[in-house]
């Protein structure tokens, strides 16, 4: 079976071939970013003499032009235009804004007119919430046989772009498996130079069921249906900076409490890593971004990065430090077609017997495909995801709603084929846990339709190193 996937995909492979001054500004208005000049010292160069940006009705000229490659009273050289128009429109796209981007260039003999037209995407969401709490679609489908009872409904209320600075406020009312209430505001650009913000947020959630163990490789649930076995409280607040517009840095400090029922201690008495019943902890984050990608939801060229350092109360009981990295390079080697490559690295210290801290494989971004049905814990883990793609279709569909900006819904299907490698190191692991301490591979093919709104919607039929295999279905971005 290993040999087997490992020459399909091989065959899969062959076969695929701001110093600024923020002035009050009309919506559509002849915008200037009074920038450093850049000059390339090239005689064939221009200068950009004016950028127009229209279509932006409630987005601030200055956040639009803050994400552009060049500005007014740069020299750029005549054969880098269409390469700075391209760049400047994928760093438009990334803002989550706008649907649609169009730079439009208006050269004459010495200088540069662009056109920048754009179409805003709907900013208010009141929307009726439903969301699974399993990790995935398979594992309720499946292991939960489709259960409502672990479902989560609400309201979930999102005013994205609220003063046009890209600024964003979320209420969450939940009910259902978990009551949650959350209150959240992120302001990005705060300051006049637009590299400073904020955010500040607020989280209540009680629950009636616990992962409380791994067993057999999979997690171990206690419920009790008329009490909450487990509550969260939670305080945080983010200062971020972006010098430009690829880096952010941000820094977060929050306050944390956490309660279980005395059934949960029993079963687990390392649940916590002070074995209570009660953990309050302050903790701290330091985390760095780096985007030079064409797409955040679907990137087929281009480099990411993401690191984090994690430091976690402020005594000896509460104590941790976590370290994690993770890369995503898309490299385009056809017309049509790409290779993806996504490499993550974490490590924990000190070493702890605390079943919240060993979490590792199955979890936020480490998952790994065709082991949607498991979870490895770990103090230590590495993974690496290799996939080519190949773009197959590119359709759009008219709505069926009236819409000024919205009038056709792209849609474009990719087939893929992948393997995955991961290594999850747990001193002392249970034995039932034979994923631990060892060398996890998987692989598979299947198809990804991403649409509107970085939708991105993924069918995979994956093999494992247990020998099992499997259709799952996926909606999640790649980063």
């Amino acid at each position: 079976m290993k040999h087997g996937g490992i020459f399909f995909i091989i065959g899969f492979f062959l076969c695929g071939q701001l110093h600024a001054q923020i002035n009050p500004l009309k919506d559509s208005a002849v915008a200037s970013w009074n920038a450093p000049h850049k000059t390339d010292g090239s005689t064939d160069s221009i200068a950009v003499f004016k950028i127009n940006v229209e279509g932006n009705k409630r987005t601030k000229p200055q956040i639009i032009l803050r994400e552009l490659s060049f500005h007014r009273g740069d020299q750029m050289a005549k054969k880098d235009i269409s390469a700075e128009l391209k760049l400047s429109k994928q760093q438009l796209m990334n803002t989550a804004l706008f649907v649609d981007v169009d730079l439009i260039p208006i050269e004459t003999d010495s200088t540069l007119e662009v056109q920048v037209n754009v179409k805003e995407r709907w900013y208010l969401f009141p929307l009726l919430y439903f969301k699974l709490i399993d990790r995935n679609f398979n594992q309720w489908w499946v292991e939960q046989h489709r259960s409502l009872d672990r479902v989560n409904i609400g309201i979930k209320f999102i005013q994205n772009n609220i003063t046009g600075r890209n600024d964003n406020l979320d209420v969450w009312l939940i009910t259902g498996y978990t009551k949650q209430i959350t209150l959240r505001y992120d302001l990005p650009f705060a300051d006049r130079k637009l590299k400073s913000g904020f955010n500040i947020g607020f989280i209540y959630a009680g629950q009636k069921e616990l992962n409380y163990a791994t067993g057999d490789n999979k997690q171990l649930f206690y419920r009790k249906d008329d009490a909450f076995v487990r509550t969260q409280t939670r305080f945080d607040f983010t200062y971020s900076y972006r010098p430009d517009v690829r880096q952010r840095h941000t820094f977060r400090v929050s306050y944390n409490k956490e309660h279980i029922s005395d059934t949960v201690l029993k079963i687990n008495p390392n649940y916590f890593t002070n074995q209570g019943t009660e953990f309050t902890y302050i903790d701290f984050n330091y985390g760095f971004r780096y985007n030079h990608a064409d797409n955040n939801s679907y990137p087929k060229d281009g480099f990411l990065f993401q690191g984090n350092i994690y430091k976690r109360g402020l005594n000896h009981e509460t104590n941790l430090l976590m370290v994690n990295a993770r890369a995503v390079y898309a490299l385009p080697i056809a017309k049509k077609s790409f290779l993806h490559f996504e490499a993550m690295a974490q490590i924990k210290s000190p070493p702890s017997n605390g079943y919240t801290d060993q979490r590792m494989f199955g979890y936020n971004n480490f998952q790994m495909r065709g082991l949607e049905y498991n979870v490895v814990d770990g103090m230590t883990g590495l993974m690496l995801k290799t996939s080519i793609h190949r773009e197959m279709l590119h359709f759009e569909v008219k709505n069926p709603f009236k819409s000024k900006t919205h009038d056709r819904i792209p849609f474009r299907i990719y087939l893929k084929a992948y393997t995955d490698m991961g290594y999850a190191k747990l001193p002392n692991a249970a034995a039932s846990n034979t994923l631990n301490n060892t060398l996890l591979h998987t692989y598979g093919f299947g198809m990804d339709i991403v649409s509107i709104y970085d939708f991105v919607f993924k069918i995979e039929y994956s093999f494992n190193q247990l020998g099992k295999q499997g259709l799952y279905l996926q909606s999640r971005n790649d980063f």
